[in-house]
């Protein structure tokens, strides 16, 4: 029976982030896209409201003990968070990080990324919230490398956030709980983790960083910004990731 693996998606969106990038694991892998909780097509706004990062992190540490052995689990931006908070609570085959959020203790490495996490105050007491996706935001960052027509259509297909989840994972000196806190020491999964050079997302400053606190392999890749499972230059991004787990 093939391995499984499980590819965990970030703030905004639903399991069809990895609609490209699934296809070649494919060929060797049992693939998962799973909708992280209150994100799937059809819920309501608010069905995000309260969830707590470790609520998704226990709803794919769930997923991932009910497979036949242990899976590899793929985390995009706040997903590739979602998923070292599960490598805590669930054994894994390996992990694959790409443009993750970083864990708690990490710091921002740009002004950009401190800019953002500041800037969610501007809505209030958001943390109580579902947070609207902010279009402009996405286009010009996440998407910025997409043909308009592609750019468009996953722009369309963003929804609310948990504003608990995001001040969690942007705000988290802030968070008395240190809800997204690895505890001490390196992960004990074998663990690559990518950055885009253009990515002011999560810059690769910042993901380098990350890499380095569970203990991971750390790639970039040149010319690449924040929506790395499918952008100019996906293929490549599965190819070093394939590559890299074959080498296990």
């Amino acid at each position: 029976m093939a391995s499984t693996v499980i590819m965990v998606h970030g703030a905004f969106c639903g399991g069809w982030t990895f609609e490209r990038l699934r296809m070649p694991f494919e060929a060797g892998f049992k693939v998962l896209t799973p909708d992280l909780p209150g994100h799937a097509d059809g819920q309501s706004a608010s069905a995000v409201t309260g969830l707590s990062m470790s609520d998704y992190a226990r709803e794919i540490a769930r997923l991932c003990a009910e497979q036949d052995e242990p899976p590899i689990l793929v985390g995009h931006s706040m997903g590739g968070l979602v998923a070292q908070l599960a490598a805590r609570r669930c054994d894994l085959k390996a992990l694959v990080l790409l443009a993750p959020s970083p864990p708690w203790g990490v710091a921002a490495g740009t002004i950009e990324e401190a800019v953002t996490a500041f800037g969610l105050h501007m809505l209030g007491p958001f943390w109580f919230q579902a947070v609207s996706p902010d279009q402009g935001l996405a286009r010009a960052y996440s998407f910025d490398r997409l043909p308009k027509p592609e750019r468009d259509a996953c722009v369309a297909r963003l929804r609310p956030e948990s504003g608990r989840a995001l001040f969690e994972t942007l705000n988290w000196w802030l968070d008395p709980l240190m809800t997204t806190s690895l505890g001490p020491g390196p992960l004990k999964v074998p663990s690559l983790v990518l950055a885009g050079s253009r990515d002011v997302v999560h810059s690769s400053g910042t993901v380098r960083q990350t890499a380095e606190r569970i203990g991971g392999t750390f790639l970039e890749m040149p010319g690449m910004s924040h929506w790395l499972p499918g952008e100019q230059g996906w293929e490549n991004v599965a190819r070093a990731s394939l590559e890299w787990l074959s080498g296990l």
